[in-house]
């Protein structure tokens, strides 16, 4: 919620969709950017750390769409997850994100897609009782914990260094 305002379209939609999966967290709609992980710590007050942020690859071949949930500072290690799907990829374009997803890079949530996208989950995030996603929007986020992340997003928990 945003001082007493509606959430935008893509806010609401997260909400919705953790409503729907049991999930009692509340989308926080923010006046600062949340677009960065770093923006998104300094928004909530975390450790940059404790961002699940989502990264959109697309396969070469088959143009799937693969999320990858990372903590914050962590690099994704692109040879790594092309080995575990058995098929190169590559950083989706903004065209693709928005299209597959449903999102805007820099609000991408870790659900509420218009397409599924194959998730891979960071281990690294397991380290924290409490992590911060993205809601949608560069404005909007959710806390949440790592299991419940595991949970609602049916995701495959790798190093993704």
């Amino acid at each position: 919620m945003v001082m007493g305002r509606e959430l935008s379209v893509s806010a609401q939609r997260v909400q919705e969709v953790l409503r729907n999966q049991g999930l009692d967290c509340e989308v926080l709609e923010l006046p600062q950017s949340t677009r960065s992980a770093k923006e998104a710590a300094e928004a909530v007050g975390c450790a940059v750390a404790q961002i699940a942020k989502s990264i959109v690859f697309r396969t070469r071949e088959t143009q799937r769409p693969i999320l990858v949930i990372a903590s914050g500072p962590n690099r994704i290690n692109e040879a790594r997850i092309s080995e575990l799907i058995a098929e190169p990829i590559e950083k989706a374009d903004a065209e693709f994100v928005k299209k597959r997803t449903g999102f805007s890079i820099g609000g991408v949530a870790p659900v509420g897609h218009t397409e599924r996208p194959q998730i891979f989950i960071d281990e690294d995030l397991f380290k924290y009782q409490e992590i911060w996603a993205a809601a949608g929007t560069p404005h909007a986020v959710f806390r949440l914990t790592p299991k419940e992340l595991v949970n609602i997003t049916g995701g495959q928990v790798i190093s993704v260094k």
